[in-house]
């Protein structure tokens, strides 16, 4: 996946965690709650490896430029 896909993804998930959570306690359903924290943790996840993806980017366009226009 690209870094957007990643974020997109990642932001997904923790909204849907978010609500499971809510919806888990606002039920008293203790595992609803936990796969809920489980499924905003992974979204998290994502969304850190979209950011560093869209910096790994970042650095190698901006060497890139650089070094065109030494040339």
């Amino acid at each position: 996946m690209g870094s957007t896909a990643d974020r997109a993804a990642g932001i997904t998930n923790e909204a849907i965690g978010k609500a499971k959570q809510g919806i888990g306690k606002a039920v008293g359903n203790d595992r609803l709650e936990a796969e809920g924290a489980a499924q905003e943790l992974k979204g998290n996840a994502q969304r850190a490896v979209g950011d560093a993806k869209a910096a790994v980017k970042d650095v190698a366009n901006k060497a890139a430029d650089a070094v065109n226009k030494k040339l």
